[in-house]
């Protein structure tokens, strides 16, 4: 049986730095009220024309590819997770596999949001683990910028978000003893509009519909987030995920080397950590200097504790993530 390892890491954030206190000249909010909710300090928002979903993740992608020590065309599989892709429709795997040059291999897209790259990393490894593919990347890219309320009345949400992208090449090996352990997916759809943008959309707005009304105070193409549930429900589910991932491969709290959480607020992060007692050593955190970039989260922070050297050969790393659906997941890896 085959198994699966990361082999190269790369993401990419635009060039454009925006603070608590250039948001605070658009809108009623200040440093202070930011940073005590979110833990957030700055975000990055996308301002070059070649900075779309597609494009960043083109750049994060090149990057993987090339510490992976593989050509573009030994990519047999993209797997690209994203909640703002540059269409409607098709969707953006596709276009990464025209700009990357490559041949015309399959393209898979993931729409789970906070929760797309763990979902796309265990459709990758599952892939690799039957002998279909031997070098899968995987993509998670998001521009938040472009949609939101960017005044008083979307302030809850719009301050959190920010763009970016991260990519990983997931490649095929015969040691079991190394890369990705296990990978743990659920979901919970009563809870879906709790976290939601429902317009446009089939289910209930159409463009058309939206463009026709013309009402300014018509919040439906903007996101919702009920903020005091969502955090309620992401601290249980990502103690409940993690734990499941270490008792699948009978391992303890202790055995953790890095935990990489989805960077979704800085206060959910640091309630995991007290929790499982974890040190700063033990966890890594970018959400101050990124804001939350969804399904880019999590390859951008690995990335970043890679680059750093704080993750090192044979570490236990446990990624995890809650989010919108709702969905979480999480996968264990030895390094």
């Amino acid at each position: 049986m085959y198994h699966s390892k990361i082999t190269g890491l790369g993401f990419y954030v635009p060039e454009n730095i925006v603070t608590n206190n250039d948001l605070s000249k658009r809108m009623d909010t200040n440093d202070e009220w930011i940073q005590e909710r979110t833990g957030i300090k700055e975000r990055r928002h996308v301002i070059l024309p070649e900075d779309t979903t597609s494009g960043m993740a083109l750049k994060a992608s090149k990057i993987a590819i090339e510490r992976a020590g593989i050509d573009k065309n030994d990519i047999d599989f993209i797997v690209f997770a994203t909640l703002s892709p540059d269409y409607y429709f098709p969707g953006p795997g596709v276009t990464l596999q025209k700009d990357l040059g490559i041949k015309n291999v399959g393209a898979l897209d993931i729409r789970n949001q906070c929760s797309g790259f763990i979902y796309a990393l265990s459709v990758a490894d599952q892939f690799i683990k039957t002998g279909m593919y031997k070098n899968v990347l995987i993509v998670g890219s998001e521009i938040h910028s472009k949609g939101l309320d960017m005044t008083t009345r979307g302030r809850s949400v719009s301050v959190i978000f920010g763009d970016g992208a991260g990519a990983v090449v997931l490649s095929r090996t015969q040691d079991l003893s190394k890369g990705i352990l296990s990978t743990h997916l659920h979901s919970q759809g009563e809870h879906a509009e709790e976290l939601a943008l429902t317009a446009p959309g089939m289910g209930k707005r159409w463009v058309t519909d939206i463009l026709r009304d013309n009402d300014p105070n018509d919040e439906t193409y903007y996101p919702y987030m009920n903020g005091q549930f969502v955090f309620k429900n992401a601290v249980v589910r990502f103690s409940e995920v993690i734990n499941e991932g270490l008792e699948a491969n009978h391992l303890q709290v202790s055995d953790i080397d890095m935990l990489i959480p989805h960077q979704a607020n800085l206060r959910i992060s640091q309630f995991i950590q007290q929790k499982f007692q974890l040190t700063d050593n033990q966890v890594y955190n970018n959400i101050t200097s990124y804001g939350n970039t969804t399904a880019a989260s999590v390859p951008i922070a690995l990335t970043e504790a890679w680059e750093k050297g704080k993750i090192k050969d044979n570490d236990l790393v446990v990624l995890a993530a809650f989010g919108s659906g709702f969905t979480w997941a999480s996968a264990i890896i030895r390094w």
